[in-house]
């Protein structure tokens, strides 16, 4: 049987890495990223609920018990 030549293989493998390399970054060259919208330092004016400044409890109906 006839051995396998690998005679040539380093240089295919050594030539094919950079090739890989370019192609990879070509690729990537091409790709449009979309940035996030900057934020804006917005001066929102804040306004005096009468909700915010007092604590309100909530009675639900089933929790009642009826006194009679």
């Amino acid at each position: 049987m006839p051995q396998l030549n690998t005679s040539t293989w380093l240089i295919t493998i050594m030539t094919m890495l950079p090739a890989l390399y370019l192609i990879m970054q070509l690729k990537l060259l091409n790709m449009v990223y979309y940035f996030p919208p900057s934020q804006k330092v917005s001066s929102t004016q804040m306004f005096n609920n009468p909700w915010q400044l007092k604590w309100t409890k909530i009675y639900l109906p089933h929790l009642h018990t009826q006194h009679s």
